[in-house]
């Protein structure tokens, strides 16, 4: 992992190259982010049937997450540490409240806002050190203080249990070529209170099949079948988990 990831995305260069290329309309990335979609707003109406959710976005970039939402919530907060990324994310219209939060330091705290609440971290686990990952859960359980206030959605863009993990040997060393298992997520969900209450994978192929003129096609339909009906999530490359603050007594 890298340990100046944080400082990566403070360069308004590497944002453009984040926003268009790396989702750019055609990419593996825009792929993902099209099943992640329709997946968060089936879950935002299914999980919130009587009053829509309020968004917290940690981590926020250029408010992708946002996006998928936008017209599902009653208001939305993004929070980075980048202020090139905040300024990108109003640019392309993510309708939110940003907040420019310190890097280091003290746990931030949310926007006050009432429950239920809806925190969603994308792109930020996997790539980040251990405290990074402990504060991140530590502001969604400030969001979230127990069970009836809503809903936390975590990404792991690097399952070690996916087709991913085959490169691991000649990646080795390499500060981009982290992974996560379920284990590591569950655990640090558990130390701050939460429990995955459902999992979901969108991509069991990895980038390469993308690329390749004859796979492609064949990947493309393989995996908008897992993350339509939720078949063999356990072994894909990105997966979205949804946990709740575990009850009392539980």
């Amino acid at each position: 992992m890298r340990a100046d990831y944080t400082e990566i995305f403070q360069d308004e260069a590497t944002v453009e190259k984040y926003e268009h290329v790396v989702y750019a309309p055609d990419s593996y990335a825009s792929a993902i982010n099209r099943r992640q979609r329709a997946y968060l707003r089936r879950l935002a109406k299914r999980a919130f049937p009587y009053r829509r959710p309020v968004q917290h976005d940690f981590a926020c970039g250029t408010g992708r997450a946002i996006r998928i939402l936008h017209g599902l919530v009653r208001g939305a907060h993004g929070y980075d540490t980048s202020a090139a990324m905040l300024a990108k994310a109003e640019e392309v219209g993510a309708y939110a409240e940003l907040h420019h939060v310190a890097a280091e330091g003290e746990v931030p705290d949310p926007a006050p806002t009432e429950i239920p609440a809806l925190v969603t971290i994308f792109r930020l686990l996997l790539n980040v050190d251990n405290d990074v990952r402990e504060r991140a859960i530590a502001f969604s359980a400030k969001v979230l203080p127990n069970y009836d206030a809503g809903l936390l959605v975590v990404e792991n863009h690097g399952n070690r249990h996916s087709l991913r993990h085959l490169r691991h040997a000649r990646h080795t060393g390499s500060p981009w070529f982290a992974e996560l298992d379920h284990t590591e997520v569950a655990e640090l969900l558990d130390r701050h209170g939460f429990t995955i209450v459902e999992q979901r994978g969108f991509a069991l192929f990895t980038q390469g099949w993308y690329g390749r003129r004859g796979l492609r096609t064949l990947a493309r339909l393989v995996d908008d079948f897992v993350a339509r009906t939720g078949w063999g999530g356990t072994w894909a490359v990105n997966v979205l988990y949804v946990a709740r603050r575990t009850r009392t007594g539980d």
